[in-house]
């Protein structure tokens, strides 16, 4: 059975984005579009999609089509609409977005069907470099805050990485790291949003692929990260298949549930499937 997704949800009340250069729908109100796990397969666990695109769009077949096979394997999902630098907006502005995501669905966990601890992030490409942000720039919430959801946690309890961009250094995409720090980036500013640099014992455990012929975002991102995440004993699971070009998502577009082949998939789904089901967050 196909997931039907509700309608997008804005993420803050109407003038009150954080950094708003306006009230247009698409450019300026970043939103969550949900979609619940079957009940019959639910395994209360949930994960914020963050799609990719370079910081400059949003990539269709790595949100909703991602949402669909996770609700496939008992995870309901929420897809993020997050600010962009070709409408004007830079960091901090896409890292508010995705921290706020990860607040309202920890809030709204009794509403939805969730368990608050089993909440992840997955990105891809850009994408992926915005869930690197969620991982290891988290904050534990705002105890007095008048509003409930920023009172929450922004820190994920896992992630998810497909050939994501994660430095702003020497292997990083040039159009994202343009797209989301501008032209002329402080060093200091390079090395925040590097996620490889920013690592720390309590950056949740991940799940991490790329590709070995990967040509627009190179694999040391997954390395590095990979690295990172070994020398502060984080659990993490890696995989670099030699096939497999930039932005496949799952290997078919589009993705129909019950109607869509293993085969057809690459094989990162398999193996994502698996790590997911031995931790309690996926079947």
């Amino acid at each position: 059975m196909i997931s039907l997704a509700a309608e997008p949800m804005p993420l803050w009340p109407a003038g009150q984005v954080p950094g708003g250069r306006g009230n247009d729908p698409q450019k300026d109100i970043p939103t969550l579009t949900a979609y619940p796990a079957p009940a019959d397969k639910a395994t209360g666990a949930g994960v914020v999609v963050c799609p990719g695109g370079g910081y400059g769009m949003l990539a269709d077949h790595e949100g909703r089509d991602y949402a669909l096979w996770l609700n496939e394997h008992g995870i309901s999902a929420w897809v993020l609409k997050y600010r962009l630098g070709s409408n004007g907006y830079r960091h901090p502005s896409m890292m508010y977005d995705v921290q706020r995501a990860i607040r309202t669905v920890r809030a709204k966990a009794a509403e939805w069907k969730i368990e608050p601890r089993k909440i992840g992030v997955m990105g891809s490409s850009a994408g992926g470099h915005l869930a690197s942000t969620a991982l290891t720039l988290f904050d534990a919430g705002k105890p007095d805050a008048d509003d409930s959801i920023e009172r929450e946690s922004s820190r994920p309890d896992f992630g998810i990485l497909c050939y994501p961009v994660v430095s702003m250094h020497l292997h990083t995409h040039g159009g994202s790291r343009k797209n989301l720090l501008g032209d002329t980036p402080s060093e200091e500013l390079l090395d925040l949003l590097s996620g490889e640099l920013q690592v720390k014992s309590d950056t949740p455990p991940c799940f991490l692929w790329h590709t070995w012929e990967d040509g627009a975002v190179d694999v040391e991102n997954a390395l590095q990260f990979a690295t990172a995440l070994r020398k502060q004993k984080v659990p993490f699971d890696l995989h670099v298949y030699q096939d497999g070009g930039h932005g496949m998502g799952l290997g078919t577009r589009p993705y129909e549930p019950g109607r869509t082949p293993d085969e057809k998939l690459h094989p990162w789904t398999r193996d994502l499937a698996f790590w997911l089901q031995k931790r309690g967050w996926g079947r």
